[in-house]
């Protein structure tokens, strides 16, 4: 940041110190070696090529801080909160919070009732409903599962309310859907709605399984 601090200004003020001789005083020692480090970094490297044309008139000198006191009050001392100041915030003013979009939205009861309804053609939903309503321990029945349903039933992932069956996980808790016509219904929903943002593929899907389980 030292070297940086030397380079900024001198491409700020190249019109002026062109072609004049200068003096650079500084109170960090290492800034005299950067015109003749042999080994430097890219930044290094980069910010040699940017001075090259002001070592013949340029004489960096080292002072220590304590006697460097002018620069540090300088760049330490800061600016009134006054009108005056280009950056003044008013301290009446309330912070202005900037609304990008609010989307709500509610799903109908017929929704419900019609994933109700694609359970009664679903041999898993059947089987999850004798051993989660009925609290069957029958382990054939279990057996039965299809092999990712079993194994999110064995992790105690299902639970049932007003009849919906749910799949949990640590942080969330999503409907099952086991309709391929609601699955379509949902796809289009999240892609084509006006709500949706019109998201690209891999987006809308990673917002879909964030909010849904097939």
């Amino acid at each position: 940041m030292e070297f940086l601090c030397l380079v900024w200004p001198l491409e700020k003020l190249h019109y002026y110190l062109y072609g004049s001789v200068f003096e650079v005083v500084t109170d960090c020692n290492a800034v005299k070696s950067l015109l003749h480090i042999n080994t430097p970094n890219r930044h290094m490297t980069r910010w040699q090529i940017a001075i090259q044309e002001y070592s013949g008139n340029m004489n960096i000198v080292h002072e220590a801080g304590n006697i460097h006191k002018n620069a540090d009050g300088l760049s330490r001392c800061a600016l009134p909160n006054t009108s005056d100041n280009p950056a003044y915030v008013p301290t009446s003013a309330e912070p202005q919070i900037p609304n990008e979009g609010i989307n709500i939205t509610d799903v109908g009861t017929e929704f419900f009732e019609e994933v109700r309804e694609s359970y009664k053609q679903d041999k898993n939903f059947h089987i999850l409903t004798a051993l989660i309503y009925k609290d069957c321990k029958d382990a054939s029945l279990a057996n039965s599962l299809d092999d990712i349903w079993k194994t999110s039933y064995d992790n105690g992932r299902f639970h049932f309310s007003d009849d919906i069956l749910y799949h949990t996980s640590k942080h969330t808790c999503v409907m099952v859907l086991c309709s391929r016509i609601l699955i379509n219904t949902i796809l289009l929903e999240c892609h084509y709605h006006i709500y949706s943002g019109h998201l690209s593929e891999d987006r809308k899907m990673e917002r879909i399984c964030h909010n849904r389980r097939e």
